[in-house]
């Protein structure tokens, strides 16, 4: 069984490469990307589709990052806050017995 999921895995990724590969090399055809003030960028369209997704996953990952920073900084304070219950629960179980004089 394990070595059927190797095998699955290996054809999965085989798969996606092959599609991919056939995707650019079917897109050579240069492409002209027109910019403001008359600026132009030509390549190959392949390229231009790359470069779309590599911005826009670079774009979606830095949108994230301040809301991971702020959930990384509540599980901070929530984690110091529950090692301070802690010691302060095991500083009461540890106290000594009050003594009567006795």
């Amino acid at each position: 069984m394990k070595n059927f999921m190797w095998l699955l895995k290996w054809v999965l990724k085989a798969a996606i490469f092959f599609t991919l590969f056939a995707f650019a090399l079917n897109n050579q055809q240069d492409t002209t990307v027109h910019f403001f003030f008359g600026t132009q960028w030509r390549a190959p369209q392949v390229l231009v589709v790359l470069s779309a997704f590599a911005i826009g996953v670079a774009v979606g990952v830095l949108g994230m990052v301040p809301r991971w920073w702020k959930q990384r900084r509540e599980a901070t304070k929530a984690k110091l806050s529950s090692l301070a219950a802690q010691e302060t629960l095991m500083a009461q179980t540890i106290q000594a017995p009050t003594t009567h004089g006795l």
